[in-house]
């Protein structure tokens, strides 16, 4: 069992780094990728469901995700921690799905067990309680660019370190942290406007 970090869902860096890189030292892929998938699948997933704002392009999307997971962990050069990576591998995911939502619809996983376990994340993914406000501060963020939600899912819901924000937008931290003040006084202001603040 991998423990969970004390501050949100997302597991504890280092054991899962160290679970996966043992996985991967002894050859066993599949093994790593299925650890990868049921400690991060839920919280990757939702991730594509805020970004994407759509169940179905969310759930085609990470099947894609999974899949250049699976495909990508053998080269992994563990630069930067497991989770970051995968974030990267789900944003670009997310991003050829909204390029192309009919790509690659309803395409099978490489592997049965694999693909039971991306259809079970799938499927167990909760939707989010629903209030007036929540429901406004939903559709400020819509309103955002992928990347720029992307950089508030991490940083705010998820309570990713800048390092790995950073690593995961492919730009230094310094640049991370300044888009985040940028978006943030965006939203506060549209927030304001709308009634919401």
């Amino acid at each position: 069992m991998i423990p969970m970090s004390a501050t949100s869902d997302v597991p504890a860096v280092d054991e899962l780094d160290a679970r996966i890189g043992a996985l991967l030292d002894a050859g066993r892929t599949d093994e790593a990728t299925a650890v990868l998938l049921r400690v991060l699948g839920g919280a990757l997933h939702g991730y594509l469901v805020a970004v994407l704002r759509d169940e179905t392009r969310a759930s085609d999307a990470f099947a894609e995700a999974a899949e250049d997971l699976w495909k990508g962990l053998p080269g992994f050069r563990r630069e930067c921690p497991v989770r970051s990576w995968a974030y990267r591998v789900a944003r670009h995911a997310a991003l050829r799905v909204a390029r192309d939502p009919f790509q690659r619809r309803g395409r099978p996983f490489a592997t049965a067990e694999l693909s039971r376990l991306v259809d079970e994340v799938r499927s167990s993914t909760a939707a989010h309680p629903r209030t007036d406000v929540k429901d406004g501060m939903r559709a400020l963020r819509a309103s955002l660019t992928p990347d720029e939600q992307t950089l508030l899912i991490l940083r705010i819901d998820r309570d990713l370190p800048w390092r790995e924000v950073a690593e995961v937008l492919e730009v230094d931290e310094p640049a991370a942290r300044k888009r985040f003040e940028r978006v943030k006084a965006r939203l506060a202001e549209l927030a304001r406007e709308r009634g919401l603040l």
